[in-house]
């Protein structure tokens, strides 16, 4: 018994360890993000489908849009995703439980993130990305 509450614990806090270190490199990426702009600088790393088709990504334009949604600019952010928001929100939500794993043990539930919602987010990324690579008006606005 004296064991397996021992190896509890050391769980939990190796746990809560890395959901801090997880936290903290979080950060320092996102400082990053808001402190280079991605468009200027050149050691951000580059879509590789982009770089060998020319095909921009559900994820093209993320680093750039995270950098204007950083400094307010909520336009240009979704002109260079508008999938912006979701990303948002999944990124906040991951952040917001790290830090209570961090805190208090114990993170956020991720019933969120039910089946449905997964298989609901991919076939959205998946029409956008289509969509964002057609070469027509309007839908070359998608494109970042």
């Amino acid at each position: 018994m004296i064991l397996k509450e021992n190896a509890v614990a050391e769980t939990s806090a190796a746990a809560r360890i890395s959901a801090a270190a997880a936290l903290v490199l979080g950060t320092v990426g996102a400082g990053f993000v808001w402190y280079f702009n991605p468009s200027n600088v050149g050691f951000f790393p580059v879509c590789p489908l982009y770089a060998m088709t020319g095909l921009a990504c559900p994820g093209c334009g993320l680093t750039r849009g995270f950098h204007a949604l950083f400094h307010g600019d909520l336009l240009t952010a979704l002109d260079y995703n508008a999938l912006l928001p979701v990303f948002a929100f999944v990124l906040g939500y991951f952040f917001v439980s790290l830090f209570l794993l961090a805190i208090r043990g114990r993170g956020l539930s991720f019933k969120v993130f039910r089946p449905q919602f997964l298989y609901g987010f991919l076939a959205l990324a998946i029409i956008f990305a289509v969509l964002r690579n057609l070469p027509f008006y309007p839908l070359n606005i998608l494109y970042p």
